[in-house]
């Protein structure tokens, strides 16, 4: 996975629920718990989400993360790309596979066999 992905992945997820724990984040992502700690105070640091306390009914303090203007933004652009990206990707296998089946094709032919 690229940078990127993990990045849009992060914000897809905080995006979807700002109350996740970097545990769970982690759990989500499939990384490990420093990767995501890692990642979300990365975007912090980029001013792309924003951390802020909150507390639990009478138990102690948590965070909540939240997407800035700013990162509402990079997710967009990041979507983007990606399905630039994946879309390049697609067009690829396509032809790929297009040529693979009239390979196919034609040594059936050759063969003997039915086209």
């Amino acid at each position: 996975m690229s940078p990127g992905e993990i990045q849009l992945q992060v914000l897809r997820a905080i995006e979807s629920n700002p109350e996740l724990t970097q545990r769970q984040l982690a759990c989500v992502l499939g990384v490990s718990l420093g990767k995501a700690h890692y990642c979300v105070k990365a975007l912090v640091g980029k001013g792309l989400v924003k951390m802020g306390n909150f507390s639990h009914s009478q138990k102690k303090l948590g965070y909540a993360y939240l997407l800035t203007p700013k990162g509402i933004k990079s997710k967009a652009a990041l979507t983007a790309h990606f399905l630039q990206r994946k879309m390049a990707e697609y067009e690829e296998l396509r032809q790929e596979i297009e040529s693979a089946a009239k390979d196919s094709r034609v040594k059936k032919s050759q063969l003997g066999g039915g086209a």
